[in-house]
């Protein structure tokens, strides 16, 4: 038997979320959780929605479901609600913080059986001021009464959820932003054809930082440091894969601070695979993160990974094993960190090889298993075997 399930997010932005998102609900969708995908619907987001939909996905398109908080919220949550009753599926799961908080109470209101949150991460800091993160923290707690369990990326996520009073540990699961380890490492080139074809010289000392261009990413602190790695290591290039609003800023900081040459911005390319392969060391400065998914990605293709110890980070960089932790925004401990790998490629060679098989914990091989277990747990807990959906 198939159980019906429907899966809530607010964009289908280009990122570690989305891309989560999508690939958990198709692989539960192999394993008898038939799902679709409601999601608000942006002219900016087609390149994702048209790839989710080759890859087979149903998306209900439901407007007013955006990121910011405002007076559309409420037609979403109408428009929510009256999906879910017309679908009536046994799981309702929501994917990060805007649309877990819609998204479950649309799923109380319409009396779903089962309420899954996955967060993705969380807003707890280095997004807003102390009142909105507040306000937020607030809003969880009054979800985390309605929902059966709370899926973080790591651990360390449940911790810090735990901490600030949302939720009773009974209710939380850690499973991984689950990466294609072994399809992305059959992508990607060898190392002189991928910087034959980004035009990167062979003796380069290059670091890729990957993601979106925010200030949550830390990449204003990768800039900052290049200064001082680029007088200890003057091969340096840093190589910024991503799009995003912090763009021009990143790139004017770049000039002011004299190294406007040494930066290089992708743009948002398909070729992940082609760009890590590149690269020397990842590095990954962000201000917060729910785990960093494209620590995985970099690790999987045997790169060392500097990163700040912030979110889910210190997770899966496992500290002078597979890559260096520093303090979140410390530019002159990301370039010591990073200079003393350009200066030793022996040290980079053995960092990157204890990496790509840490890479394997974070695979989507265990990600998906991990994720059919909760859904075939509460399953078994709520009886979902007898409960059959009512037609349309």
């Amino acid at each position: 038997m198939s159980l019906r399930t429907l899966h809530v997010i607010t964009r289908l932005t280009l990122g570690g979320s989305a891309e989560n998102t999508l690939a958990t609900m198709l692989a539960l969708e192999a394993a008898g959780y038939a799902g679709s995908l409601a999601v608000g619907v942006a002219a900016s987001d087609a390149a994702s929605v048209n790839d989710a939909r080759r890859r087979g996905a149903t998306l209900h398109d439901v407007p007013g479901l955006g990121r910011e908080v405002g007076p559309r919220d409420a037609a979403a949550l109408v428009r929510l609600w009256r999906l879910m009753r017309a679908q009536q599926p046994a799981i309702v799961h929501t994917h990060t913080s805007k649309a877990g908080f819609i998204g479950r109470l649309a799923a109380r209101l319409a009396g779903v059986p089962v309420v899954i949150h996955q967060p993705h991460g969380h807003i707890f800091y280095g997004y807003y001021g102390p009142r909105r993160t507040a306000f937020y923290v607030a809003l969880e707690r009054l979800a985390a009464r309605w929902t059966d369990r709370i899926v973080t990326l790591t651990e360390r996520g449940i911790d810090e959820h735990l901490a600030r009073g949302i939720g009773e540990r009974a209710q939380y699961r850690a499973v991984p932003s689950g990466v294609p380890t072994a399809e992305l490492r059959a992508a990607a080139p060898t190392r002189g054809v991928a910087r034959a074809r980004l035009r990167l010289p062979d003796d380069a000392f290059v670091v890729v930082g990957l993601g979106r261009f925010v200030p949550v990413k830390g990449f204003d602190v990768l800039i900052t440091a290049l200064p001082t790695l680029a007088a200890a290591v003057p091969s340096t290039c840093v190589l910024l894969v991503g799009d995003g609003p912090e763009r021009v800023a990143l790139e004017a900081q770049a000039g002011r601070l004299g190294v406007r040459d040494r930066l290089r911005c992708t743009g948002v390319t398909p070729d992940i695979a082609v760009c890590l392969a590149a690269a020397d060391v990842l590095a990954a400065p962000s201000r917060n993160e729910g785990m960093g998914r494209a620590l995985v990605e970099g690790m999987a293709l045997g790169l060392p990974v500097v990163g700040s110890e912030v979110g889910g980070i210190p997770a899966v960089i496992a500290d002078g094993e597979t890559g260096w932790l520093v303090p979140p925004g410390d530019a002159a401990a990301l370039a010591e960190a990073l200079v003393e790998l350009g200066r030793d490629a022996a040290l980079c060679a053995k960092l990157g090889a204890a990496a790509a098989a840490r890479a394997e914990a974070f695979s989507s091989r265990v990600a998906h298993a991990a994720m059919r277990a909760i859904y075939d747990e509460l399953m078994f807990e709520k009886r979902l075997l007898r409960w059959q959906p009512e037609p349309a």
